[in-house]
């Protein structure tokens, strides 16, 4: 049985399933959070057959009071040793003159308000855990760095980013360590598509001609490597971008 707890949140599919896949092969005992109860029902049952410990448990990270409810499933658990706060993403790509205030909100409220309520809920878990716990925002470049087009996004991730640093700061002293991954371009079965509403080419003109951008497999191990390092070290921030990206703005596409 494993010793080690660790609570993935959006782990229905890409980055968060992936990084449940890779943590349940590091020996953590995984809780599986999302929207999509079949999908995360079955991850677990996939790594249950491939002899992992995961659990299912439908969350919306939005809703606070279920949030809180989660926090009291968590108490039968020995520990929480790790959270990966994952659930996010990005609406639209209208300008700030043009943008809908509704998409703004909705993306505060699951990358910042979302990250928010989860931490809170288990921060009295992740401070009693044995080895000390680990707190762990996937981020995105977006939140360093902005551009057109991307105001809401940018800004919300703009807030992820400051609340890691703010946390860090506050819990300094204490067992828990406060860890931001940066993802640049990653390549998704569903990120692209959600934010240009269902647009599958528009979806897909967003990595073309990039030989190798990132996948959600490269960012679960970066995560998988940041919270396995020895309990004193601590991965501020960690940027993440394929080779074919320099910066936001810089991408090399082969013709």
């Amino acid at each position: 049985m494993s010793t080690r707890t660790a609570v993935i949140t959006g782990a229905s599919s890409g980055i968060g399933a992936a990084t449940a896949r890779r943590l349940a092969a590091e020996g953590y005992r995984v809780v599986l959070t999302a929207r999509r109860e079949d999908r995360i029902e079955a991850l677990a049952a996939e790594l249950t057959a491939a002899g992992h410990e995961a659990v299912a448990y439908e969350l919306d990270v939005t809703d606070r009071a279920a949030v809180t409810v989660f926090g009291a499933f968590l108490d039968d658990f020995p520990a929480v040793d790790v959270l990966v706060n994952n659930a996010g993403g990005a609406l639209g790509t209208e300008t700030v003159a043009t943008a809908d205030p509704t998409d703004w909100r909705a993306m505060y409220e699951v990358n910042v308000l979302g990250t928010l309520n989860v931490t809170q809920a288990l921060l009295p878990r992740l401070r009693t855990a044995p080895d000390g716990g680990t707190v762990l925002i996937v981020s995105s470049t977006a939140g360093l760095t902005t551009y057109e087009g991307g105001g809401g996004y940018v800004a919300a991730k703009h807030g992820a980013h400051v609340m890691a640093e703010t946390l860090r700061l506050e819990l300094c002293g204490e067992p828990v360590r406060v860890v931001e991954i940066a993802p640049g371009m990653v390549k998704t079965e569903g990120f692209a598509v959600t934010r240009f509403r269902g647009d599958e080419e528009k979806a897909a003109a967003v990595y073309a001609g990039v030989a190798e951008p990132l996948t959600a497999e490269d960012i679960a191990d970066t995560i998988a490597w940041a919270v396995t390092r020895p309990p004193h070290v601590n991965v501020d921030l960690l940027v993440v971008r394929p080779r074919a990206q320099a910066a936001n703005h810089k991408v090399h596409r082969e013709s």
